[in-house]
């Protein structure tokens, strides 16, 4: 028992509160997720968001758990920050001021912070009107439209996108994890139960036959170690840290240490993109009456080569653009150059960041045709055995993955450091035993 890793996470008291605080704010917001917003019949909204699952309708519901399609007070989720906070990443490429602000630190980053909550009311409350307005166009799902629902559902949304930031923000103070990111986990996790159960109803009904299933498994366990093994995957640039004369007279000797580049630096962000950019004609042709964009909306409809090509493409092309945006060779390499230390034959300045680029856009291939496969893989295996329901996804199986990793590392870097605190307490108790006995 004294081994068991799951035994000591409440072994000691300060990652033991963490974690029951963040399970604490996590049932409060899936409590919620399910209230819905007032005035509306939510069966007929149902049904009708089981005809725009291929839209982006559908691609948001599912990081909201299943919020959107219920019309939940928090049907808005963590996604209005994600956007404000992407926003401000992809704007520091064009306006130096946002950029400095990233580089002054803590000052910095709280006014940065600042301008990515309002940010968030913003975006809260253009995408509360829009979806009262998408709400008020189903026929039958308002009582009583007008100004009065829009308003009331405008306020409760943005309301209720802001009371998500602040409990986002409560994780990743006084939690474990980042808050963000496990907001977006276990709205995810929690559609997975109804899920297996409609894939096993299928096949009790004989949908899916015994060969079928057991290849799924398989074809699951395999993607999942790949995308564990892909998440952790880096390559190892050697840094060299020189001879150093410190205090008076002192030498601190060179060390050898090492710039992880991941093979996968982007996560699921190009996947997200990709996906928002992949449902527009099919979103427009659900709400628009046009012949040539119907025709359009299905030439990029699943299970069609025209789909198939196009999302794996902008797949490759978001994660070279979000890796650019996120990493900057040049300013590792100054850096590097201001602490002295260089990479072993390459000298330092524009030609380390040079070497750091190039070794960069070859390491990002793979990944980039790593999560290509990972997001069009559930769709070949669901054109091949002919499967309509399946709890596997891609995107989702990304995000639950890279986020569970996360939040194991963070704890077990708590329980190192608390091992190590105990370590130098009981060196201390033995200090001054024998400063006693002298």
């Amino acid at each position: 028992m004294a081994n068991n890793p799951l035994a000591n996470l409440f072994r000691v008291p300060e990652l033991k509160e963490k974690i029951l605080f963040t399970l604490f704010i996590l049932l409060v917001y899936r409590t919620g997720a399910h209230i819905t917003v007032p005035g509306l019949d939510v069966n007929i909204l149902r049904q009708t968001f089981g005809q725009l699952q291929n839209t982006f309708f559908g691609i948001y519901d599912m990081f909201v758990g299943g919020g959107l399609s219920r019309a939940t007070i928090l049907a808005l989720g963590i996604m209005p920050y994600i956007s404000a906070s992407i926003m401000f990443q992809l704007l520091a490429a064009v306006f130096p001021t946002i950029e400095k602000l990233q580089k002054e630190g803590e000052d910095g980053r709280k006014k940065l912070t600042q301008w990515t909550r309002y940010t968030t009311v913003a975006l809260s409350i253009m995408q509360g009107y829009g979806y009262g307005v998408f709400l008020q166009s189903i026929p039958g799902a308002v009582a009583t439209p007008g100004l009065g629902f829009l308003f009331t559902t405008v306020t409760i949304l943005t309301a209720g996108s802001v009371f998500v930031m602040w409990l986002g923000e409560q994780i990743t103070e006084q939690g474990i994890g980042n808050g963000m990111s496990l907001l977006i986990f276990f709205s995810i996790i929690e559609t997975f139960p109804a899920a297996v159960a409609r894939t096993w109803e299928s096949y009790t009904l004989g949908e899916i036959s015994t060969p079928a299933l057991f290849a799924l498994l398989v074809v699951v366990l395999g993607v999942c170690a790949g995308v564990v093994s892909m998440t952790m995957a880096s390559r190892k640039i050697p840094v060299q840290i020189p001879r150093k004369v410190v205090g008076r007279g002192r030498i601190r000797e060179g060390q050898k240490s090492f710039i992880p580049l991941r093979v996968n630096s982007a996560g699921v962000m190009p996947i997200i993109f990709a996906q928002s950019f992949i449902v527009v004609p099919g979103t427009a042709a659900a709400f628009v009456d046009l012949g040539p964009l119907s025709a359009l909306a299905e030439a990029f409809q699943p299970q069609t080569m025209t789909y198939y090509v196009t999302y794996g493409l902008l797949i490759l092309f978001f994660t070279y653009f979000y890796t650019a945006i996120i990493f900057n060779p040049v300013d590792l390499a100054e850096n590097l150059k201001k602490q002295g230390a260089f990479i072993p034959g390459v000298k330092p300045g524009a030609r380390t960041a040079e070497y750091i680029d190039r070794v960069l856009t070859r390491v990002t291939l793979p990944g980039s045709i790593y999560l290509a496969l990972i997001a069009l893989t559930p769709f070949w295996i669901f054109d091949f055995f002919g499967i309509q329901t399946f709890f596997f996804g891609g995107t989702s199986l990304l995000i639950v993955v890279g986020v569970g990793l996360d939040t194991v590392q963070q704890a077990q870097q708590l329980l190192l450091l608390r091992h190590y605190d105990g370590f130098m307490k009981k060196g201390r108790v033995k200090m001054r035993g024998r400063q006693g006995y002298m």
